[in-house]
């Protein structure tokens, strides 16, 4: 973690400017989880400590996955001071990185004494050539296009990651954990602590903690036997493995596998594990340009036809048609 005197991770009641470029597509809890805490900081300092901005790649309010617009100050101008940029990203995000609006990234990316890349917007620092060797990470749900895409980063699955100048978080709760981290460095626990009062937030993880199974959430006090079982589920989503094989590997048989996760998560395993798959194919259908017989091979169906009916099914809609949509 960096210690060098132009950290932002130090001791220090200077007001801290923040540049935060959000993007349509992004979690509404993405968003709050990295500003509310720097908010509640400053109503429990009485001062502004951390003085942000709110902007967009357009200066167009960016629409969350929730339907809700968040208001912006204007378009993401790359020679404005600031001290951090942080970018939220989400579904498509990947998509929206054009030449302007990374090279504009990368020129202001020089002059900050911090970047910040929370869930998808990890894939524009990438984009912008920062995140060439260095230590970062990015939402479970993208490792792997992520680390195809990235050669250079060193990919981890932590939750935060603090790399010099260049900070990456997986998600909302990893986001929230980052920046109470940052409230620590710089106004200390106490205040860090009021902080997470005010959200009755106990749950608070260290950044390399690997970021939990989050298709269940955080799976403390379940059968370790289902936690197994989702694992595996999870690494072989192209391949998938039969309900006996998984079975056996978590050391149950099949019909005390269904037990388990009929009683924690109302499903049989054959369902959820599908259930699994379909949701990754649904991601790469709506992020990106696959062909639909890859897409198929990937997240393991024999053909195309196989998973256009499986995806019409949970969806409603063809694969293709959603694409369009």
């Amino acid at each position: 973690m960096n210690s060098e005197p132009s950290s932002i991770f130090r001791a220090d009641t200077t007001p801290l400017r923040l540049t935060f470029l959000i993007f349509s597509g992004s979690s509404v809890m993405c968003v709050a989880s990295a500003i509310d805490p720097l908010r509640a900081a400053n109503r429990i300092a009485g001062s502004v400590l951390f003085d942000w901005k709110i902007v967009s790649a357009d200066g167009e309010p960016p629409l969350t996955t929730a339907g809700l617009p968040i208001a912006a100050s204007g378009r993401f101008d790359a020679s404005a001071p600031t001290d951090v940029i942080v970018v939220v990203g989400g579904f498509g995000t990947r998509l929206q990185a054009t030449p302007s609006l990374v090279a504009g990234l990368r020129r202001a990316a020089r002059s900050a004494r911090a970047v910040c890349g929370v869930e998808a917007g990890t894939w524009l620092l990438g984009r912008a050539g920062l995140l060439e060797d260095r230590a970062a990470t990015t939402h479970w749900e993208d490792m792997e296009d992520f680390a195809a895409a990235f050669p250079g980063c060193d990919l981890r699955p932590d939750r935060y990651v603090i790399d010099g100048p260049v900070i990456t978080a997986g998600g909302a709760s990893p986001v929230f954990d980052l920046m109470l981290h940052l409230v620590r460095s710089r106004l200390g626990m106490a205040v860090a602590l009021d902080v997470a009062s005010v959200f009755i937030y106990d749950q608070a993880r260290a950044a390399t903690d690997a970021q939990p199974l989050v298709s269940l959430g955080r799976l403390d006090g379940y059968d370790p036997r289902l936690a197994q079982a989702i694992r595996l589920m999870e690494t072989h989503v192209d391949r998938p493995l039969t309900i006996a094989a998984i079975a056996r590997r978590a050391g149950v048989t099949a019909r005390t596998l269904e037990k388990i996760f009929a009683s924690a998560i109302g499903e049989t395993p054959g369902a959820y594990y599908l259930r699994l798959r379909l949701n990754a194919a649904r991601r790469l259908v709506l992020d990106t340009a696959e062909p639909m017989a890859d897409i198929a091979a990937r997240t393991g169906f024999s053909s195309a036809a196989s998973f256009s009916r499986a995806f019409s099914h949970a969806f409603g809609v063809p694969p293709t048609r959603m694409r369009r949509g």
